[in-house]
């Protein structure tokens, strides 16, 4: 476990915490090698009844560590290679989860960051907190499961929407989307996630477990296949002019300019 990963266990409750605040809890490799530990490890344990999986500090997660991406592409390699050995993987231990799991969102949800959070069971958030497929704003397309699970949740216009666009979705008006469940003030944010994963964590465990396989039956039946469509695509993206180009423009704090090659 990295100390970017936090983990810990209050009676019944797993918490999981995206633990690099200073980077809003941008996602490096050693850190999706940790956070999938932790998930297996919050899976496994009968002690654990129910997870949350939150952010320290002022964001849940703003996605993949861009300027990581850029080393990657100055040593020469563009494939991004992380889709398939860390997101994928990610993805389908909160999907397949044998307990419920919330995603406290406490902050800025943005790219692989918004795909975590729809991976879970339930989507809470402060309400000063947004919802971002920023995926397209550095010339890349939606990965980490969420083609698939932001139009299950919001019907496909709203998520081409979404993913064309790469805007900023406030917390209230994605409660009113119907991409999450619930949204308190900034304030109360902290004692109601708290209300409910008590709740959770003192219910039918197996209960829980089953409904979840009911419910989400029809998206585990395509979701390994479309996670690796999304690694596919990535793939083709990573080796693209305007990826190179998105990566250069956020780290050196400009507009990117694309050229559609």
């Amino acid at each position: 476990m990295t100390d970017s990963i936090a983990y810990d266990r209050d009676s019944a409750v797993a918490t999981i915490t995206l633990n690099r605040p200073d980077a809003l809890n941008a996602l490096t490799v050693d850190m999706k090698v940790a956070l999938l530990d932790a998930l297996r490890r919050a899976a496994s344990d009968d002690d654990v009844r129910a997870v949350v999986l939150t952010g320290a500090g002022r964001a849940f997660c703003v996605g993949q560590d861009l300027r990581e991406h850029a080393d990657t592409l100055a040593a020469g390699h563009a494939d991004l290679d992380t889709v398939r050995e860390h997101y994928n993987p990610l993805a389908m231990a909160l999907a397949t989860m044998p307990k419920p799991v919330v995603a406290a969102v406490n902050g800025p949800a943005a790219g692989i960051g918004l795909s975590l959070a729809l991976a879970c069971d339930l989507v809470v958030a402060a309400e000063s907190a947004f919802f971002q497929l920023a995926f397209v704003n550095i010339g890349l397309v939606p990965d980490g499961g969420s083609s698939l699970l932001v139009p299950s949740r919001v019907g496909f216009a709203r998520a081409a929407e979404l993913a064309l666009l790469g805007e900023r979705l406030g917390a209230r008006k994605a409660l009113d989307w119907g991409l999450i469940n619930r949204v308190w003030p900034d304030e109360e944010f902290g004692a109601e996630s708290a209300k409910l994963l008590d709740r959770l964590a003192g219910g039918a465990t197996m209960s829980y477990a089953g409904t979840k396989r009911q419910l989400n039956r029809w998206l585990y039946e395509q979701m390994e296949a479309q996670l690796e469509f999304e690694a596919q695509i990535q793939r083709e993206m990573s080796a693209s002019a305007d990826f190179a180009e998105g990566v250069r423009a956020f780290a050196e704090k400009r507009p990117a300019r694309f050229t559609g090659a």
